[in-house]
């Protein structure tokens, strides 16, 4: 059976991280959160690493939680729920705060925790037929854990519009955002990553780590420890909610969640 995500390192320095749940839309479950954040912590510790790309198998990049996994975090107590949470922010702080430049390429869907994903790369390159959506919020959820990384990169302003419309928005609107820096047509989407990769190989490896760290300190990420244990329990709570069971109950079931009907 193949690996839900695999890490190949190349004779250049290129460490590549591949999603490999396509059947799935590579959504990601608690196992595959911490296969990532082991796979990331490999990468990282390698000292041959000077690039890691970020991609998947499959139509889509990805699609955000897996309904599986939701569905039992429903039913889990708010400790569990909390734990879970806590992981997945363990998983963007370790890919925001990659040493080397990190390239994510971009396909097909990109749900929720799979926006995090991206807005937690340095260069992201998506091909023409990719969409986005920040959609928590269709559920009775709300993207809380993301949420740092994703108004770090859209601004304040797209997130208060597109955290709580769940609008789909194309590949174009997401570079217009700067969610991603450039769309390419699908048949070039390779191409185009490894002129990245190029580009990227051609600076000093050392130099790239510290103006990396450069942008961070002076722009820093406001993901303190307070900020993150109130991410955590805005979802904990919203997982536990009757509003989160109803919306994640009529998606299951392909029927309106019950607050469509008081309107």
């Amino acid at each position: 059976m193949s690996q839900a995500a695999d890490l190949a390192i190349d004779e250049r320095g290129v460490a590549t991280i591949t999603l490999n749940r396509p059947e799935v839309h590579n959504a990601f479950d608690d196992l595959l959160i911490a296969h990532l954040i082991d796979l990331i912590g490999h990468a990282r510790d390698n000292p041959q690493v000077n690039v890691l790309v970020l991609a998947s198998t499959g139509k889509s990049f990805s699609a955000g939680a897996d309904l599986g996994w939701m569905r039992r975090m429903a039913d889990a107590s708010r400790e569990d729920n909390l734990k879970d949470a806590y992981q997945l922010a363990a998983l963007m702080d370790n890919l925001n705060n990659f040493p080397c430049p990190t390239v994510a390429r971009i396909q097909g869907t990109v749900m929720g925790g799979g926006v995090g994903l991206v807005a937690c790369c340095d260069v992201a390159i998506a091909s023409d037929n990719a969409f986005f959506a920040l959609s928590e919020v269709k559920l009775g959820l709300a993207p809380a854990v993301i949420s740092p990384y994703v108004i770090a990169k859209i601004g304040t302003s797209q997130a208060r519009r597109y955290f709580v419309t769940a609008e789909r928005f194309s590949a174009i609107r997401a570079a217009a955002i700067d969610l991603v820096h450039e769309v390419v047509p699908a048949t070039e989407l390779e191409a185009k990553t490894e002129q990245i990769i190029a580009t990227l190989l051609a600076n000093g490896p050392q130099a790239m780590r510290r103006a990396k760290e450069l942008a961070q300190v002076a722009n820093p990420l406001p993901a303190t420890p307070a900020l993150r244990d109130y991410t955590t329990g805005v979802i904990a709570d919203l997982r536990a909610s009757e509003e989160g069971k109803e919306g994640l109950r009529a998606f299951l079931e392909k029927e309106s969640p019950a607050w469509i009907a008081k309107h």
